[in-house]
C-alpha cells in the first residue's frame, strides 16, 4: 500500500488517501505456499516433536514470509503464522487454560535486529538499560502450577493460551518437586530437557541392543513427558 498526498479546493490542506497496490499474483500464491509449508513444520515440531527439518531452514521461511508481509501488510491475517504460536492441542490429554499467556520469544538473527530490539526498550521505557543473556535450553516448555505447595497441575505450552494437562508423566521426573517447602500458590515455568551426556549414553546403548538410535535429546525429553 502507498500514502498518496493531495490538495483539496483552494486551500493547500494536506490529507493522506490510502491507496491499495495491486499485489502480484505470484506474491499471493508464494504466502499461501508459505504459510502452508510453516503450519506442517510448526505443526510437527510443537505438537509432534518429529521435526522434518532444521531450526535453521524453518526461521529461513518465516524471515521471507515475514518480509513479504512487511512490502505488502494488506496480505497480513490473524491467522498467519507471523501472528501466533505454533502448537495445536494433542486430544490425547484434557486440555487446560493458561493463566498466564505462554507466548514465546522473538528471534534475533544479526546485530540489525538485536539493535532494533534495544531501540525499541529504549522509546518503551524512557532508558538506557543493561542486558543480561544466557544460553537457551531446547527443551519442552512446562508449566508447573503448585496450589498450597502441593503440585497440581504441569501443563505444555500448547497453543500458548490452552495446553495440555501432563502431570501424570511429569510426576516421574525426580527432579521436579511434588511438595514444596513453603505452603505457597505459584506457578513455574520451565523447560524439560535430557542433557547430551545422557543422551549419548543412551543412544550408546541401545547401538549395542541393535536399536533404533534417537534423533535428539528434546524429542526423548518430549516424548516422556507427553506418552500416554
Amino acid at each position: 500500500m502507498r500514502f498518496v498526498q493531495s490538495s483539496t479546493g483552494g486551500t493547500r490542506r494536506a490529507r493522506y488517501v490510502l491507496a491499495m497496490t495491486k499485489v502480484p499474483k505470484d506474491i499471493t500464491e508464494r504466502v499461501r505456499k508459505l504459510r502452508e509449508t510453516i503450519e506442517h513444520h510448526a505443526k510437527l515440531y510443537h505438537t509432534y516433536d518429529r521435526p522434518e527439518i532444521s531450526d535453521e531452514a524453518y526461521d529461513a521461511l518465516i524471515r521471507e514470509l515475514e518480509k513479504i508481509e512487511s512490502t505488502y501488510p494488506e496480505l497480513v491475517t490473524p491467522a498467519s503464522p507471523t501472528q501466533r504460536v505454533g502448537g495445536a492441542i494433542l486430544e490425547k490429554f484434557e486440555k487446560v487454560e493458561h493463566v498466564v499467556p505462554q507466548w514465546s520469544f522473538n528471534d534475533a538473527f544479526d546485530e540489525d535486529d538485536i539493535h532494533a530490539f534495544d531501540e525499541r526498550i529504549k522509546r518503551a521505557l524512557k532508558i538506557s538499560p543493561e542486558y543480561t543473556t544466557e544460553l537457551k535450553i531446547d527443551g519442552l516448555k512446562i508449566v508447573l502450577t503448585y496450589e498450597n505447595g502441593i503440585l497440581k497441575m504441569a501443563a505444555t505450552r500448547g497453543d500458548g493460551r490452552v495446553g495440555e494437562d501432563v502431570i501424570n508423566n511429569v510426576r516421574t521426573i525426580g527432579s521436579i518437586p511434588l511438595k514444596l517447602k513453603r505452603s505457597i500458590n505459584i506457578i513455574v515455568e520451565g523447560e524439560i530437557w535430557m542433557a547430551k551426556s545422557v543422551f549419548n549414553a543412551l543412544n550408546r546403548e541401545r547401538k549395542k541392543k541393535g536399536e533404533e538410535l534417537f534423533a535428539n535429546p528434546r524429542n526423548i525429553a518430549a516424548g516422556q513427558s507427553e506418552k500416554t
